[in-house]
């Protein structure tokens, strides 16, 4: 860090304001130690919850090393946020009313205060949680928690009224994320390698390195994002900030090739023998660069990027609301040729995708069967999801009411109507091995999800269409419409939102993985109908409304083509009421088949049932009609 610092200039005194020497170098310094701590927090949670058991050592080691380094997160943290203070302030360090006067308000006012106070106190939190609980399942929460840190981290590492907000917003989350994730995992496997005996090291090694793989694929897809909107061109890759992340990038693909190493040779060395010296060297040299990459980063933090952050002296209405340029008038062609890729749902897409395909061929080599109309279905699904997240419709959903209603349409309808079909917790259940040591997998997860009163609630059928129908209303006639459209954690919030809603709403009338409670096939008829009429009606109080929502957003993109704001918000309210139906006519014919399909198996039940028996239930049936007649005739 220090050495990165000195080369890209992170820590020279400004020409104006300059606040010390100690805040200069400090603050880089403090942010490396929330980084690093914040990593060893939630490595060490997220092993606890995937590669851990709960009856051996290893477990309460690792929360102890979680609580220790939440508690160093929540004293760093802090620190970062004095720091921060002096910095963007210039307020000399004192102890007069002045300064704590000035400190109160900036971390109760200020955005960039609001964020390290919230990352302190989430800090806290984890530390007592994880000195307190226990409990395997409750852990889950504290990791949630303990993730949730990280939101104000991605949210302040860049300007938001800079240009590509969202996608740096996204990137360096994720890019946070998976590298304390990979990095968290490796330290804590060197605390508590002391209570792996034998060969217990061997399946923990396992799980960390498949945790391992997915963190590289996300970190190196998010630098390779952060890298182009903070570094623009090739030729910029000269200046000390491209020449660090070339530095970065050089420890990143050492890390991954000792990954390949350590699955490819190591674990099977492992296996055959108990000699670890080899693993611990890998360990230690594994760890070295680590510490170069988390070094760089946070001396890129604090060096002037090739590409300016801020938007240009003039920035048009779109500009200054969305961080982007207008895009050109709205044209079919354009819908299918422009792209807009949100690395989030990019990555979800992918990971998606490879897992089902996995999942498939896991069964296909043990001999099972898996129906190809699943896949296809999931297959389809997928893809949908990821234009409708990526593709020319989340090009111009910022800007048009009427493009944004049709991403939800989509997302809350179609996706989920193609994606219950292929039944991914049937494949995951049936494809994912089961663990005999008292940790918990993927398996034993969702399992433990599947039958949980949550789950339960969740997936009865009524309360699967009170949220379908309901959300509707709740979302677009409260702040929650502001806060999705205006703010990218917002946007990512309602797509995951709309997603579950109607998942949890198809998967109740055409489901086939395994829930709690099924309706009739009636009723389900019923169900439909009467949600599809609240829709509908949703979709005319948005076609007949007069007022534009969100005035001050779509009324103010400053666009000179396309309808004004209010028809096209009256577009947006068609949409809603006519796009809804054609899901609603799919899933009444599908319910409609399955009832049939079902009627037609019970019928053949019963006539192989008459075929073995002898007709033996009709028989019975009729000689007990006969008992009741001739007991009523002899009461006569």
């Amino acid at each position: 860090m220090i050495a990165a610092l000195a080369f890209g200039g992170g820590a020279e005194a400004p020409l104006l304001a300059d606040p010390g020497a100690l805040v200069r170098w400090g603050l880089p310094a403090s942010t490396l130690v929330v980084n690093l701590s914040a990593a060893g927090a939630i490595g060490a949670l997220v092993l606890a919850c995937f590669a851990f058991s709960q009856d051996k050592p290893e477990y309460g080691k690792a929360l102890d090393f979680a609580a220790a380094s939440a508690g160093v997160m929540t004293v760093a943290s802090a620190v970062t946020g004095l720091f921060t203070f002096v910095s963007v302030s210039n307020v000399p360090f004192s102890f007069d009313d002045t300064f704590s006067n000035g400190l109160s308000s900036f971390i109760t006012s200020v955005s960039i205060g609001q964020a390290w106070l919230g990352i302190t106190l989430i800090a806290a939190a984890v530390t007592v949680l994880c000195f307190a609980v226990r409990n395997h399942t409750a852990i889950v929460f504290v990791t949630a928690l303990a993730l949730t840190s990280l939101i104000p981290m991605a949210q302040q590492g860049h300007s938001a009224d800079a240009a590509g907000h969202d996608a740096a917003v996204t990137s360096f989350g994720l890019h946070v994320l998976f590298a304390g994730l990979w990095l968290g995992g490796l330290l804590t496997l060197v605390i508590v390698r002391r209570t792996l005996d034998g060969a217990r090291i061997v399946p923990v090694l396992e799980r960390y390195s498949t945790l391992a793989i997915i963190s590289f694929v996300v970190v190196a897809a998010s630098g390779y994002v952060n890298a182009e909107l903070r570094v623009g061109t090739l030729a910029q890759l000269a200046t000390p900030y491209g020449i660090l992340v070339l530095v970065k990038v050089a420890a990143l693909v050492v890390l991954g090739l000792f990954g390949a190493f350590q699955r490819r040779f190591l674990i099977g060395r492992l296996k055959a023998s108990d000699k670890r010296s080899l693993f611990w060297w890998m360990v230690t040299a594994e760890l070295a660069f680590m510490g170069i990459a988390s070094g760089v980063a946070a001396a890129l933090a604090r060096t002037a990027t090739p590409v300016a952050e801020k938007l240009g002296a003039a920035p048009t209405p779109a500009e200054i609301l969305t961080g982007q340029v207008l895009p050109p008038e709205l044209t079919w062609t354009r819908l299918v040729t422009l792209w807009n890729f949100d690395l989030l749902w990019v990555l979800a897409c992918a990971f998606a995708l490879f897992f089902y395909f996995a999942g498939v061929r896991r069964l296909r080599v043990r001999g099972d069967k898996w129906p190809i109309h699943r896949t296809v279905f999931w297959v389809a699904g997928i893809l949908l999801l990821f234009y409708i997240t990526s593709g020319g419709i989340n090009v111009y959903e910022k800007y048009l009411f009427s493009q944004h209603m049709l991403a939800h349409m989509v997302l809350t309808m179609m996706v989920p109507l193609l994606l219950v079909p292929g039944a991914p917790i049937t494949l995951a259940l049936r494809s994912i091995r089961k663990r005999t040591d008292g940790s918990r997998g993927g398996r034993e997860w969702i399992l433990l999800a599947v039958h949980s009163r949550v789950a339960g609630f969740l997936t009865n059928p009524i309360v699967a269409a009170i949220l379908f129908a309901g959300s509707l209303w709740l979302f677009y006639y409260t702040p929650l419409f502001r806060w999705a459209t205006t703010d990218h954690i917002g946007h990512e919030w309602m797509i995951t939102h709309f997603l579950i809603t109607g998942y949890l709403f198809v998967q109740s009338l055409i489901g086939i993985d395994p829930v709690k409670y099924r309706l009739a096939y009636p009723f389900r008829l019923l169900l439909l109908l009467g949600t599809m009429a609240f829709h509908a009606f949703f979709g005319l109080s948005i076609m007949t409304n007069q007022g534009l929502l969100l005035a001050d957003w779509f009324g103010a993109m400053g666009r000179t083509w396309g309808a004004t704001p209010i028809v096209d918000q009256q577009t947006g309210g068609g949409i809603a009421w006519s796009v809804g139906e054609i899901p609603t006519v799919i899933l009444a014919i599908v319910v409609a088949i399955q009832w049939s399909r079902t009627d037609d198996r019970e019928t053949k039940r019963r006539d192989r049932n008459a075929d073995r028996t002898g007709e033996a239930e009709l028989n019975e049936y009729n000689a007990q009609l006969a008992r009741l007649a001739a007991r009523d005739g002899a009461a006569r």
